[in-house]
């Protein structure tokens, strides 16, 4: 079987600390890499969750908050305004 080089770029300090980890576990880090090339290969998908992290407008707390302020706009306590812009230059 032909080998091939794979080559990515990661902090320095993940890279030691990755590099500490597989040592720990007797692994070195091209092992570790090629374990989790196989994974991949052998489910066809990443072999853990990614997630994105949720927009913090959208959380609970905040749709609560969002909804009521409605509530009130619509039974008439409170007044329109024109959006205020803002520069944060």
């Amino acid at each position: 079987m032909a080998l091939a080089t794979l080559t990515a770029r990661v902090d320095e300090k993940d890279k030691a600390s990755f590099d500490i980890f597989c040592s720990n576990v007797g692994l070195n880090t091209s092992t570790a890499i090629n374990l989790f090339v196989k994974a991949v290969l052998r489910e066809n998908r990443i072999p853990f969750e990614i997630a994105q992290t949720t927009d913090p407008f959208f959380s609970e707390a905040n749709m609560v908050y969002v909804k009521k302020s409605v509530q009130e706009l619509k039974a008439g306590k409170g007044s329109a305004h024109e959006l205020i812009e803002r520069d944060d230059a």
